[in-house]
């Protein structure tokens, strides 16, 4: 199996990372930022959280701040929009993506998959697509009841200790989730496993992401 390279130690990598909830990004893409790290990415990351209000948006700023502690910079942005009605607020929502569009130009974009079973993330996957029409985005994935667990076609293997960590930070941050019956160690273990898995991974861990349009110069 061929590898490739996004980025070697020392190069700087800008990222935006977009999540409809205060724990997406964590959950989706967690462990593959932290190994950036790790491998001495300069990581210039623009984190922006779409709903979040009260607890949700404490929770969702201090574990991206955590999440990002080592990037060379950060900026988190946690907004307001209706948790559950993002197809509803399509009009606002827009409008704001025109706004980041004119604040960021990022190398790679990470953001929901389009055909997420939960309406907030289809909707964010979108008007990702709608939006940034020039940029490499990959969509990761989100466990659910829903079970609609697809099959990904690009994967980042992950170093242990980076999963761990990400397992460890979701779990102390996120209290307000901890009484979901899927919101478990057990759950981002055995997914980063399955995918280390299926594509070999030499510390037996990743994560997977789906890459609608590539191009390789």
């Amino acid at each position: 199996m061929k590898t490739l390279q996004l980025a070697p130690p020392g190069a700087t990598l800008s990222i935006l990372c977009l999540g409809a909830h205060s724990d997406d990004i964590e959950i989706g893409a967690g462990a593959t930022l932290l190994s950036m790290l790790e491998r001495d990415i300069c990581l210039d990351v623009h984190w922006c959280v779409l709903s979040g209000v009260g607890e949700r948006k404490t929770e969702a700023a201090a574990s991206a701040a955590e999440f990002l502690s080592g990037a060379e910079n950060a900026k988190i942005e946690v907004m307001s929009f209706e948790d559950g009605l993002f197809p509803e607020q399509g009009s606002a929502i827009k409008s704001w993506f025109e706004d980041l569009k004119g604040r960021v130009d990022p190398d790679l974009i990470l953001t929901h998959r389009g055909d997420d079973a939960h309406q907030d993330h289809r909707q964010v996957s979108r008007l990702t697509w709608n939006t940034f029409r020039d940029h490499c985005i990959l969509e990761y994935e989100i466990p659910k009841w829903d079970g609609d667990m697809g099959q990904p076609n690009l994967y980042v293997p992950v170093s242990a200790s980076a999963l761990r960590r990400k397992v460890d930070l979701l779990l102390s941050h996120f209290g307000s989730q901890r009484s979901k019956q899927w919101f478990d160690a057990e759950t981002f273990m055995g997914l980063a496993r399955l995918r280390g898995l299926e594509c070999r991974a030499p510390e037996r861990y990743a994560e997977a992401f789906f890459g609608r349009k590539l191009v390789l110069i």
